[in-house]
């Protein structure tokens, strides 16, 4: 059952396999109360994470996109949570541009002993999401636009 009242949005959540994921396993096995609305994919790194990937989900009809991973310095491949931070902070600006509330992204970072934090964050952002309710269909042309121009701000140097 879900953790918040009303009907189960989709979530999608992108998570880090080293720390995240095992954080997340561990609010489970720890038997800790989370929403059920949130779908996780598993990744080597949030370094891998394309912000495509979250655009491809929120076209897709996704209400909200969360992405986890290893805190700062303590990243299983050195500096991969540096690049997500970095591609992600571009995508949440430009977010509004295809008509997309920002509040329905969120980045955080969880390491594997963290279950009570990745309930506390999971919990927190579904109800963010449910607050603002099922998202709009978005145009698929608008979003070429925006990935465009997301690629040429993130190709620019000191971005």
């Amino acid at each position: 059952m879900s953790g918040v009242v009303g009907r189960e949005l989709r979530i999608i959540g992108f998570l880090c396999n080293w720390c995240s994921y095992g954080g997340a396993d561990s609010a489970g096995v720890g038997r800790f109360t989370q929403p059920t609305d949130l779908r996780i994919l598993r990744m080597p790194c949030t370094g891998r994470m394309d912000p495509l990937f979250a655009l491809k989900a929120f076209l897709g009809g996704a209400d909200g996109v969360l992405v986890s991973g290893c805190h700062p310095n303590d990243c299983h491949y050195a500096e991969g949570n540096f690049f997500a931070r970095r591609r992600l902070e571009v995508l949440s600006r430009f977010l509004p541009v295809l008509g997309i509330d920002p509040k329905r992204f969120h980045y955080t970072w969880v390491s594997a002993s963290e279950g009570a934090r990745w309930q506390m964050v999971v919990t927190k952002f579904t109800e963010q999401v449910h607050e603002l309710g099922p998202i709009r269909k978005l145009d698929p042309e608008l979003a070429i636009c925006a990935i465009k121009a997301m690629d040429q701000a993130a190709a620019q140097p000191g971005a």
